[in-house]
């Protein structure tokens, strides 16, 4: 592994793919030119919008998604982490959320389908029900071991209130942490950072969190503050609350030195 630049990309996403898929690849670019090589998109980059026209669009946004991701990579020469979009499930009729990480080759290094689904009555009034159209993933995130730019574990946005999941890919070995997320603009004052920042310490690994901001469709608000945290729980990169990029520099010493100063991986139980 060695020390290299990753972002987080921070955006407004809209039911409409293709204008998602332009902004994004416009804050890639911009993402690319600052030196970053990991780079990371939020999750429904490339679809924010009401459920059934999700379900209505799921076979074109999978498709034009994956395609993007490729194509991007490859023209960019960089490693992209799709943070999650809804693919089809084939038996009934609903979609897994699902995040692809995509080396600089155009190459599938790793897929997750999101194991914790958002199905929450939030204070401010508004009722999320996730699994009405999203299957839950079957299967923990794996971590990709890449020989430069270190082990890398997937989760999307929910997860992140899941500790486990967390020491799962710890126990694997990881060094960063990719939380993709949309969180809303109520829970996210209270809890987006802390959350971040516990799941950083405890596990001592970077914490990359690329997030959705702003009004996305009708009463749907989105947090922001997408942020690089590092293993001590250190803020690093914060991108506020307007589409752009947080970037920060993922440094090996720096994992090792805080490791060697809090061995709290070392010392664990169960």
């Amino acid at each position: 592994m060695k020390s290299y630049l990753a972002a987080a990309i921070q955006m407004t996403s809209v039911p409409d793919l293709q204008k998602n898929l332009a902004q994004a690849e416009e804050l890639i670019d911009l993402a690319v030119r600052q030196g970053a090589e990991l780079v990371g998109l939020p999750e429904n980059f490339s679809f924010m919008g009401e459920e059934k026209d999700k379900l209505a669009q799921g076979n074109e946004i999978a498709q034009a998604t994956e395609t993007f991701l490729h194509q991007m990579a490859q023209r960019f020469q960089v490693t992209i982490l799709g943070g999650g979009f809804p693919i089809p499930v084939d038996s009934n009729g609903k979609v897994y959320n699902t995040a692809l990480l995509i080396a600089a080759n155009g190459q599938e290094l790793a897929r997750y389908q999101k194991v914790h689904l958002f199905d929450v009555n939030v204070p401010d009034g508004n009722t999320y029900q996730e699994s009405s159209t999203v299957m839950a993933g079957q299967e923990l995130p794996s971590v990709y071991a890449s020989p430069d730019l270190g082990k890398i574990g997937l989760s999307i946005c929910y997860d992140v209130r899941f500790p486990e999941l967390y020491r799962h890919l710890s126990n694997q070995g990881a060094d960063i942490l990719f939380v993709p997320a949309a969180f809303t603009a109520f829970t996210g004052k209270d809890h987006w950072q802390v959350l971040l920042q516990s799941r950083a310490i405890e596990n001592t690994c970077y914490v990359i969190a690329p997030a959705q901001t702003g009004t996305n469709y009708d009463r749907r608000q989105t947090h922001g503050h997408a942020m690089i945290i590092d293993p001590w729980g250190v803020i690093l990169a914060d991108a506020g609350e307007k589409p752009g990029v947080a970037i920060a520099e993922i440094k090996p010493t720096r994992l090792e030195q805080v490791r060697r100063q809090m061995p709290s991986l070392q010392h664990r139980v169960f």
